[in-house]
């Protein structure tokens, strides 16, 4: 059975993006209860991300890996409340191009 690239997205894509600004939040000095209250997420997701337990598929590279850091600074600096629509423009970032979560602006790990 052919996966939707809706699939895609929501089974591997969004839990690499979460996973990695998770990292990003706590390496720039926020806690982890911090990070999961931002991310609207359980404190045990965010040490899942942070453990490569959950979204560890996908690492990102290029424009979207430089997106998701200025994100994470964004948001310890208390500059964006919405999380949720630049999530949004980082997965429209990935997917343009050679079909759905293939740009080459990610590298999936095994």
């Amino acid at each position: 059975m052919v996966k939707a690239p809706c699939q895609e997205v929501v089974w591997e894509l969004l839990p690499a993006i979460r996973a990695a600004l998770a990292a990003e939040l706590v390496k720039r000095g926020m806690s982890q209860l911090a990070a999961s209250r931002v991310l609207d997420m359980a404190p045990s997701a965010v040490s899942q991300y942070l453990s490569k337990k959950r979204g560890y598929r996908i690492e990102f590279e290029g424009e979207v890996k430089e997106t998701i850091e200025q994100l994470a600074e964004d948001i310890v600096q208390g500059k964006i409340e919405d999380v949720s629509s630049v999530f949004c423009d980082i997965c429209r970032l990935i997917r343009q191009g050679e079909g759905p979560c293939q740009k080459k602006t990610m590298t999936e790990t095994q």
